[in-house]
């Protein structure tokens, strides 16, 4: 596992739990609001990597420490840019993450700014506190934004709404950030938690072959405008080899919960 430059552990800094079927992920500097550092960028690449070789692992749940979900990149380690090998290891690490093939959830509270964003963004879906403050700042730093952040972003929001916040750096709170696309659910403090343990059980519910193969064909219509020929044949013959469709019409002919046979390789 990667160190910093205090030579702390950055596995003390991103923390992962497993509880059967989820893997949660905490972002865990919550003294900095969780602002992540070069190290932890290393890590979540390796956590992620490691989480999507786990087969009995289907749903990933990316959150922070105390009150904040990420306050962006710990601005002192950026005094000579985020070029070079920050840029290699921060690519990575959202790469990972967007790559992660179950569905993926960002729990959000507090402050979600800049790299804060950028992980959000490179999660499936976003479910945000109303106490939440959303920002992408680089304006106000000089910095180009990373173009993977950028495209998943502009494709969330459209291209309007990111040059609005990219161009002043402003923060927004969830309200405006639900009407923007920017997120998918806003609830109180209090029951942001308990509605995405909810979602997560219902997902638990559902094929998993159904979720992995959709969010791999969406994700192709996404970049590419069409699911490839291959990509279909792909599936389809998952589908057939797999199991899911018979136990699942026999699930729901005998009034049963399905007992989902397919994992991910």
């Amino acid at each position: 596992m990667p160190m910093d430059d205090t030579g702390e552990l950055a596995g003390l800094h991103v923390l992962v739990e497993i509880d059967g079927a989820v893997a949660t992920m905490t972002l865990n500097r919550p003294d900095k609001r969780n602002a992540v550092r070069m190290s932890m960028w290393g890590a979540i690449d390796v956590h992620v990597q490691a989480l999507a070789k786990n087969p009995d692992v289907r749903v990933l749940v990316v959150r922070g420490a105390g009150e904040h979900f990420c306050a962006g990149a710990d601005i002192s380690e950026l005094t000579n840019g985020p070029g070079g090998e920050y840029a290699r290891v921060n690519w990575a690490a959202e790469e990972a993450l967007a790559n992660f093939p179950g569905p993926t959830i960002a729990m959000i509270r507090g402050n979600c700014v800049g790299g804060g964003v950028s992980i959000a963004t490179a999660c499936d879906l976003r479910f945000a506190s109303d106490d939440a403050v959303f920002g992408i700042t680089p304006s106000k730093l000089g910095i180009v934004y990373p173009t993977n952040a950028l495209e998943r972003a502009t494709r969330l929001m459209g291209g309007a709404a990111t040059k609005h916040l990219m161009y002043s750096g402003d923060l927004i709170d969830a309200t405006r950030a639900l009407r923007i696309g920017l997120v998918d659910e806003v609830h109180s403090v209090d029951a942001l938690e308990q509605r995405v343990h909810d979602y997560v059980e219902v997902l638990l519910m559902r094929s998993s072959l159904t979720q992995v193969a959709s969010k791999a064909m969406i994700d192709e219509v996404v970049r590419e405008g069409r699911v490839k020929p291959a990509s279909t044949l792909h599936w389809e013959t998952e589908m057939d080899r797999s199991g899911e469709v018979r136990e699942g019409v026999a699930a729901f002919l005998a009034k049963r919960a399905p007992r989902w046979p397919w994992k991910r390789a």
